[in-house]
This record gives structure tokens, sequence and C-alpha cells, in this order.
């Protein structure tokens, strides 16, 4: 399984300060010199955390596949087809939110949601949409032209109990058959550590998990390379 490692926090600990380090573009070098398949990251509105210049620089440095996580809007179509990341994957993003709070709603978005993959894969970019594990969502995101869905794994993240994490991650195996189907191919996302990732790391129709909280966290006490190891032995993407 190849595991996408999302640097947005790095950034977060920089923008603290309002200063130059930590790096995220240094610090997604050393998530793929781990073995890394892929870098996340997610430019919001408010520039909380990415800037322009780190998704410049990813762009030209990252070796693998470089994500783009990004809100539909006008003003974010013209970054993406400006800089050209390897894939887009199409969020929600909320006022004031700390993070991404759940799938986006392709039903009550769909023209903003149709018309930014039209204008995402015309430019040769791969389209995901990032959604709860929901076979009618997945089956939207086919029909507005998306390439992947990302499946929501928060809910099944923040189970408090072996019954609810049970029928979550029930839920997230349902919706990565019906991707596969449907000729989608299926990732996952949102609340992973290593102390939960093992369970959906066991759904094979799931070709990819993006995990940065987790990762960044440890790798303030252990360094990048060896937290991105660590979740590589657990996801199964050593070799």
């Amino acid at each position: 399984m190849n595991l996408s490692v999302n640097v947005d926090h790095v950034a977060t600990i920089r923008q603290a300060r309002g200063t130059d380090e930590p790096d995220p573009v240094w610090a997604a070098a050393q998530a793929e010199l781990a073995g890394a398949s892929g870098i996340t990251v997610h430019l919001r509105g408010d520039r909380r955390h990415v800037q322009d210049r780190d998704v410049e620089l990813l762009k030209e440095t990252v070796a693998g596949v470089f994500n783009l996580e990004m809100r539909g809007s006008d003003e974010m179509l013209e970054v993406a087809t400006r800089m050209r990341p390897d894939m887009v994957t199409l969020v929600p993003e909320g006022e004031g939110e700390l993070t991404t709070q759940g799938g986006l709603d392709i039903m009550s978005t769909e023209g903003e949601t149709k018309k930014a993959v039209g204008v995402l894969s015309k430019a040769g970019i791969l389209v995901s949409i990032f959604i709860d594990p929901d076979v009618v969502q997945v089956e939207r995101a086919k029909a507005v032209g998306a390439d992947i869905v990302e499946i929501h794994t928060g809910i099944f993240a923040e189970s408090g109990t072996a019954e609810d994490r049970s029928r979550e991650i029930e839920k997230i195996r349902v919706a990565a058959i019906a991707a596969r189907e449907m000729g989608l191919a299926a990732h996952g996302g949102h609340g992973l550590t290593y102390r939960n990732v093992s369970s959906v790391a066991g759904i094979r129709e799931i070709g990819e998990l993006s995990i940065g909280h987790s990762i960044v966290a440890r790798a303030v006490l252990v360094g990048m390379e060896r937290a991105v190891g660590e979740m590589l032995l657990l996801v199964g993407g050593s070799d």
C-alpha cells in the first residue's frame, strides 16, 4: 500500500512563529527518502499553514506523486492549473475549523464540483474527491468525472468502542469496493495514527493512505525518516 505524507503541520509549526523553519519542503524530502510514495499538502484559502511558495517548491522537488488538497473555488483552480500538481484532492473547507470535518457532499455542491473536476482534468491533473464512506457519494464522484475517491476515515478513527470501529471499518470497506467496481481508485485518510491504521490498511481495495498529523507529531520526537519508516511498516508499504 502506498503512503502519502501530509506535511501541513510542519508548516503549522513554522507559521506559529512567522519564521522560515521548519520548512515543509525539507520535511517532504526526508519523508520521500524514508520511502513515502508521495506528498500531500492542503492549501487553504486563509493560508493558515501551507503557503503558495511551498506548493511551488514542492511541485519542483517531490519525486513521487504531489497531491494538492484544496477547495474547488475559482481562486484555487487558478493556483492548481498554474502550478500543475500531479493530483488534486477536492475537499470541503469550513471557516474556523481546526481541520477538515468530513467528506465533500457532492450532491449539494455538484455544480461547483463538476466544474472543478472539468477544469483540472483538462489541465491534465488527476482528480480525487474526499468523501464520506457512502456508496451514493462514490456514485456521484464517478458521475462528475473524478479519477479517485479518498474515503474519510475520521469517524472510524474517533470511534470509542470496538463495535463502533467495526461498523465504521465496514462502511469504509463497502465504499472502497464500490469505487473499484466503478473504475475509480480508492484512497483513505483522516485521523489515522500508529495505533489505528492497521485496520484500514487491511482493506485491500484501498491503494493509498494519506497521513499527516500523527507522522509529524512523532517526527518531532524521533525525526521524520524514522516516523515515516515506522508508519510504512504498519501500512505494508516498506518493500
